[in-house]
């Protein structure tokens, strides 16, 4: 029996955990992060973030901004060591 992460309220589906690719438009660049962990929707693939994950993500982000980085790609293993 597979542990219960709740259901997508987009379809129905059940969300598993996963990795996600997380991304964002800064106007000036783009923050690329892959392999982001997140629960997943085995039917439509959407992605759900935990918060302590959320936050991590946004301090990449603002890394990324007071850099005024035009393109930023990291992979999750490597911010999250």
């Amino acid at each position: 029996m597979s542990e219960d992460f709740g259901h997508c309220p987009l379809c129905g589906g059940e969300k598993q955990p996963g990795t996600t690719t997380f991304a964002v438009d800064l106007k000036f660049g783009v923050v690329v992060v892959r392999e982001v962990p997140a629960f997943v929707c085995t039917k439509c693939g959407d992605a759900w973030i935990d918060d302590p994950v959320a936050a991590k993500l946004e301090g990449i982000v603002t890394d990324a901004r007071r850099k005024h980085a035009v393109v930023e790609v990291t992979h999750w293993q490597q911010v999250a060591a």
